[in-house]
This record gives structure tokens, C-alpha cells and sequence, in this order.
């Protein structure tokens, strides 16, 4: 047959034989299959969990520190709060407010402490409305072995202490000078006998001595029935305005603090300038000059334990040490921590320590003295017959004394004069020397020596800005 044949032949297929013919070609043909990736994300996510089961403790510990810091740091940001008018008075007399989150500055809420298992309040104050109608109680003087004091001055020289010139070689060793006078150690012993009359060295022995302030500011002073006070000389510290107190207690009490001209000249540097009325907010600003010795923290002592001199007519004192601030009102701490315990003292108790001669090794450890000094000190203590007790009369022996709450009595100012003395004899930490004075004057015995806790509700604690700088003589 020829191919022309061929050509005109026809092939029909149906539709059924089509489709049957292509579902076996489709057979045939395998379909590549996708691959979603289930199976390899499946184990990467079983791996996850097995870590997760094994870490879990740790993460859970880096997430709580981490919502920690956050906390702190959230609160460290906080503004502080001041009453508008505290703001308002504080501008008419020269304050300039810092903007600045110090931290603690400018902090109302109470400190608390655990007892019995139920939280107290540490500071114990009345009721709000309480504080706002509590006066200054009336009642006759403690009935003390000791009436009156004497306190020694250059006049008394000729017919009681002798010669001048001569005291002053036999003590020119210690730091004894004319602000002091020269106190012997036959004159110190007779000192801590108590009797009816006492005679006492207590600073401002000589009108040449130092520690000069203005007429304005000493007829001021004179005028204090109830006093908060603190120093700051050297340039060593800021300035705090005090906090919390009523309205009513602002009409009662002076708020006084010392500076000399190197703290006012640091003080105006960053805007805290004293206003034409001698106040920057609260605070009276009293410059002295002529300080009488060249380590300022033995010229602090003068405000901290020479109140009664200073306020002649003050009945009470609270003194703050200049590296906190304040923040309680004053006739409250009063009734807190004198009248309703029937005290005529109440002192910060350190804490820390407990003995007169663990914080001899402290103090020699931390620089704050010479070993050299400090054994001279507790040679003396030592020969005295001081003993080495963590406790007397029931309570710790050791006082951290940066805040001092006072009756201004014959009894309490004697102590505060033996202290005194006594940091200018020695060295100038003057933890070292309250126990011993404390139980050599023995007849006191209604001293109020309260816990840390309570003194960090008295006070915010800021610490020193600073260093001071010394008196160059």
C-alpha cells in the first residue's frame, strides 16, 4: 500500500477512553511532594522546650532581677514632694530648691520594723491632729543632785585656776586653747564629782578664744525656747530644709544652722544663697568666725554638745549632724522620745557596735584616727578602770550620736561639758568617748538610747557631699 493510504485513515476515541487513557498516564507521573517543613520546625520546637525545662530557674531569676531594677530605677526617678508653701516661703528668703532626686531627700514615709511578728512603726509619733495642739509641758526642774553650774572662765584664773602660762605647757600636748581653757587631769577628775555647785570647763573660756558671731545673730539665739540645729563647717556638706513638722510647731521652734565662711561660699556656688533676713528657708544661717581649731570636726562639737551655752534660754534642743535632713516635727520628737518616757536624753544608739573598745579598732582601721592617738585615749580609760562591757544600765554602751534629742537641765549640760572636754583632750570621734563619760557621771540615769531604726525615721541620711576643707592657720 502506498502512505496516501495511510493518511486518510482515521482514528476515533471517545471521551471515556480519553480520560481513562489520561488518569494512567497521571498514574504514571508521580507528583513531586512540597515540603511544608513541619517535621523540622517540629524538632527545633521540641529542643526549645527541652532547654526551657532545664534553664527555667534561671531565666525565672534574670526576669525578677531585671523587674527589680526597673522598680528601683522607677523610683530613684520619682520627684520628691514639697508642700507649695514650704516652696513659696523658702523663695522670699533666698532658697533655691535643687530639682535634683537626691535619693532619700525630701522622703515622709515611715520607717518600720518587725516585733512579734506584726510591723511597727519604729518612731512612735501622735496622731497628726495631736501634734497640731501639743505645746511645751509646764513642770518644775528634775530634782538633781546638782543645782548649778559654774563654768570656768579666764576671770576665774588668778583665785581658782592658776597660772595661765603655765597650764598651757603643762597641757599643750592636748588641744586645750583659749576658747577651752586648760583643763588639767586633776581638774578633770574633780570634774566628774558631782555636787550641788559644779564647777566645769565648757568652752568660751576667753573672749579672745573664738568662735565669734554677730550681735544680730546672738540676741536671735537668745530668744530660742526650743531649738533643731546642725553645722557645717569647711564646705563639707549641703544644706536640707527640714520636713514634716506642723504649722503650730513653726511658731515654737528655731531651726539654726552654724556655718563659717568657707561653707557660705560653697553654699552660695550652687544657689543657696541666705536672704536679707538671715534665713535660707527654715533655717537661720548663723557665720562664725575665728573658729577655734584647725580640725573642723572638733569645731562641729562646739554646736553639737555646747548647746545650752549657745541657746542660754533654750529649754530643749534636737541636734542633726549636717549630712541628713530632718523630717519630723520637733515637739512631737519631744513628747516621743523624752516626755512620755520621763527622759531628760535620748541619743542614737550605734549600730553596729556595742564596746568602746571594738570601736577603738574601728576607728584606728578606718583612718579616722591614729592608732597612736587612740591608744592614749583607752591607756587613759584603761587606767581609769573602764571596763569593756557591750551593755549598761540594760542597754547597748555605744553611741552613734548623730542625732541628739535633750532637756537643756544642770545635770544633762554637765554631761554634754565632760563630753566635751573630752574630745578636745583626746581624738574627735566622739563615740569613743560618750560611754565613758556616761557611766562616770553615774547619778544619770534617765537617758533614752534609741534603736537605728528610729533614727532613720527622724532623719533622711544623705551623707557627706564633700570633704571639708581644714582652717589654714
Amino acid at each position: 500500500m502506498s502512505s496516501s493510504m495511510f493518511s486518510n485513515i482515521s482514528i476515533s476515541v471517545s471521551d471515556d477512553e480519553s480520560d481513562e487513557l489520561a488518569g494512567k498516564m497521571r498514574v504514571r507521573v508521580r507528583k513531586k511532594r512540597r515540603k511544608f517543613g513541619f517535621r523540622g520546625n517540629n524538632e527545633y520546637f521540641r529542643r526549645a522546650i527541652k532547654k526551657l525545662l532545664k534553664w527555667w530557674t534561671v531565666l525565672f531569676f534574670v526576669f525578677a532581677a531585671g523587674l527589680l531594677l526597673f522598680e528601683a530605677s522607677r523610683i530613684s526617678r520619682k520627684p520628691s514632694l514639697v508642700r507649695g508653701s514650704e516652696h513659696v516661703a523658702a523663695k522670699k528668703s533666698g532658697y533655691i530648691a535643687d530639682n535634683r532626686s537626691e535619693g532619700n531627700l525630701n522622703r515622709l514615709d515611715p520607717t518600720t520594723r518587725m516585733v512579734a511578728g506584726v510591723r511597727e512603726r519604729c518612731l512612735k509619733l501622735l496622731p497628726p491632729e495631736e501634734l497640731e495642739h501639743l505645746d511645751i509641758p509646764v513642770h518644775d526642774e528634775p530634782s538633781n543632785t546638782i543645782k548649778n553650774l559654774e563654768y570656768v572662765s579666764e576671770k576665774d584664773r588668778f583665785n581658782k585656776g592658776g597660772d595661765d602660762t603655765l597650764l598651757q605647757q603643762q597641757t599643750e600636748v592636748t588641744r586645750f586653747n583659749l576658747f577651752t581653757g586648760y583643763q588639767t587631769l586633776d581638774q578633770r577628775e574633780r570634774s566628774f564629782k558631782v555636787k550641788d555647785t559644779a564647777p566645769i570647763h565648757c568652752g568660751f573660756y576667753s573672749e579672745s578664744g573664738g568662735f565669734t558671731i554677730s550681735n544680730g545673730d546672738r540676741t536671735y539665739l537668745q530668744t530660742c525656747k526650743v531649738v533643731v540645729s546642725t553645722c557645717t563647717f569647711g564646705g563639707g556638706d549641703d544644706l536640707y530644709q527640714p520636713i514634716g513638722m506642723t504649722e503650730a510647731s513653726l511658731q515654737k521652734v528655731c531651726y539654726v544652722a552654724f556655718w563659717d565662711n568657707i561653707t557660705l561660699s560653697m553654699q552660695d556656688s550652687v544657689g543657696h544663697r541666705v536672704g536679707e533676713n538671715g534665713f535660707i528657708g527654715k533655717w537661720r544661717i548663723v557665720v562664725v568666725r575665728d573658729l577655734p581649731f584647725r580640725d573642723q570636726r572638733l569645731n562641729g562639737k562646739i554646736p553639737k554638745m555646747l548647746a545650752h551655752r549657745l541657746f542660754p534660754n533654750a529649754r530643749y534642743s534636737i541636734w542633726v549632724d549636717s549630712k541628713s535632713q530632718f523630717r519630723r516635727d520637733p515637739l512631737g520628737v519631744l513628747e516621743a522620745l523624752l516626755w512620755r518616757s520621763h527622759s531628760v536624753i535620748a541619743i542614737s544608739e550605734h549600730g553596729a557596735r556595742s564596746s568602746l573598745y571594738d570601736e577603738a579598732k574601728a576607728v584606728v582601721k578606718k583612718n579616722k584616727a591614729t592608732p597612736q592617738e587612740v591608744e592614749v585615749q583607752l591607756a587613759q580609760y584603761r587606767r581609769d578602770g573602764f571596763p569593756d562591757d557591750k551593755r549598761y544600765n540594760g542597754k547597748k554602751a555605744l553611741a552613734e550620736a548623730s542625732v541628739i534629742v535633750r532637756e537643756h537641765t544642770p545635770l544633762t549640760n554637765l554631761l554634754m561639758c565632760l563630753w566635751f572636754n573630752e574630745v578636745v583632750r583626746f581624738t574627735s570621734r566622739d563615740q569613743l568617748s560618750f560611754p565613758y563619760v556616761l557611766r562616770r557621771l553615774k547619778v544619770l540615769k534617765n537617758i533614752n538610747m534609741f534603736p537605728v531604726c528610729t533614727r532613720k525615721d527622724l532623719v533622711n541620711s544623705m551623707g557627706h557631699v564633700r570633704k571639708a576643707k581644714p582652717l589654714a592657720h
